[in-house]
């Protein structure tokens, strides 16, 4: 084998061995993404849903309390106590920006709550009213930080599909040049012009 062979078949192998390293390259950056999309979707949307759904039901037990004095004024200290766990808890995930305007707007309402049912107390429970619009606009801050929690689940859900097309683009088009390659490889070895 002349030496100009050898160059051939090692410039060949060479081009195979990059193509093939460039690919898996790229495919081990997509992986990351879906990776790091599915973390998310689990730590930052679900765990803040959950939380969020948790909040939901200590202010329902906060309305429905407010007809039982008694049932109130028992349960009311340990469902703030509850609350303001389970608002630590949400300020660790990560959260965007609209999420986070909400958040602090959720927080200043449910303190609000708070100073309206010390003063619903001490007033001896003559007006309600005040609590029960309170507990409302409460409510309506949990549902909109819920739907952001949907949204950005769906966000997080199409940048994980992107990147698995990707991949699979990626490995279409792998497969389809190393078969030309290697037809070409081929070609090279087996390819004997004829001297004159």
């Amino acid at each position: 084998m002349a030496f100009y062979s050898k160059v051939r078949w090692v410039l060949g192998i060479l081009i195979v061995f990059v193509l093939i390293t460039a690919t898996n390259l790229i495919d081990r950056n997509n992986f990351l993404q879906v990776k790091n999309s599915v973390e998310t979707l689990y730590e930052d949307r679900l765990v803040a849903y959950d939380i969020l759904f948790e909040m939901t039901n200590m202010i329902h037990e906060k309305e429905v309390s407010l007809g039982d004095t008694n049932n109130f004024l028992r349960e009311n200290k340990k469902n703030n106590e509850k609350i303001k766990n389970l608002i630590a808890r949400f300020q660790q995930t990560k959260l965007i920006k609209e999420e986070n305007y909400l958040f602090n707007d959720l927080k200043n309402n449910l303190d609000i709550l708070v100073k309206l049912e010390s003063n619903l107390i001490k007033s001896n429970f003559t007006d309600k009213s005040a609590v029960q619009d309170q507990i409302s606009i409460v409510k309506d801050n949990l549902y909109s930080l819920s739907q952001i929690q949907l949204q950005e689940g769906k966000n997080q859900l199409t940048i994980s599909k992107k990147a698995i097309d990707m991949v699979e683009l990626f490995t279409q088009m792998e497969i389809y040049i190393l078969i030309f390659l290697a037809i070409i490889i081929q070609i090279i070895i087996l390819y004997n012009p004829k001297k004159q």
